[in-house]
């Protein structure tokens, strides 16, 4: 029982990095109802993005490049809406 316990704990510890990186949940309409890839990146550089990177993630747009202060970015977006879901570095 003790190393069941052990066991247990490891894999939650070993796990726990991977779950904090998972994407985000960005929408639950099919793709026939999100925007296409070219107005949602006119909308991206319309918030003041420069896309490096673009990509689908999940059920999310998700960019890498850099904010309108220059900084490193990481942004999921609703593909439905265009709003920012998560932003990170």
């Amino acid at each position: 029982m003790i190393m069941l316990k052990a066991i247990i704990a490891v894999a939650i510890v070993a796990l726990a990095p991977a779950l904090a990186f998972a994407s985000p949940s960005c929408t639950k309409e099919p793709k026939s109802k999100w925007m296409s890839e070219e107005a949602m990146k006119a909308k991206i550089g319309a918030l003041g993005y420069k896309v490096k990177t673009f990509e689908i993630t999940g059920n999310c747009y998700e960019i890498y490049g850099k904010d309108k202060d220059g900084k490193r970015a990481e942004v999921y977006f609703n593909p439905v809406s265009g709003d920012i879901v998560q932003k990170g570095d």
